[in-house]
């Protein structure tokens, strides 16, 4: 793995490790919402940012889909962690997820980022 380029890892750093950290976010998030996820997001005071992920055996019951949608989720974040800097994000998944295709998937990420990049600058 490629130590040198932030990008292509997801260190402790860049997760949403505690409740307390869940809550913030839960507690006056700005939304995006669409078929796929609700994702959730407020302002961290730091340099970079972080990503939670409420992934719920209710909503996906299989381990294997429920793993496949968080990997998924993490490398799109990944991929625009530098646009992201500075929010705690948490992404909720909707029911008939795991129905969906990668390709719908990452496009419905990246509406999200690009969403919520304008809410923030914004307010």
């Amino acid at each position: 793995m490629n130590e040198h380029n932030p990008s292509c890892c997801f260190p402790r750093s860049a997760r949403l490790l505690s409740g307390p950290a869940y809550q913030q976010v839960f507690a006056d998030p700005i939304r995006s919402s669409d078929q796929l996820f609700t994702v959730l997001v407020c302002s961290n005071q730091q340099a970079s940012a972080r990503l939670g992920l409420a992934i719920a055996k209710k909503t996906i019951a299989k381990a294997v889909q429920r793993n496949r949608i968080k990997r998924l989720i993490r490398e799109s974040f990944r991929a625009r962690q530098q646009q992201l800097q500075g929010l705690d994000i948490v992404v909720l998944a909707k029911k008939g997820l795991q129905d969906r295709s990668n390709n719908e998937i990452q496009r419905s990420l990246s509406k999200h980022w690009d969403r919520l990049v304008k809410k923030c600058v914004q307010s």
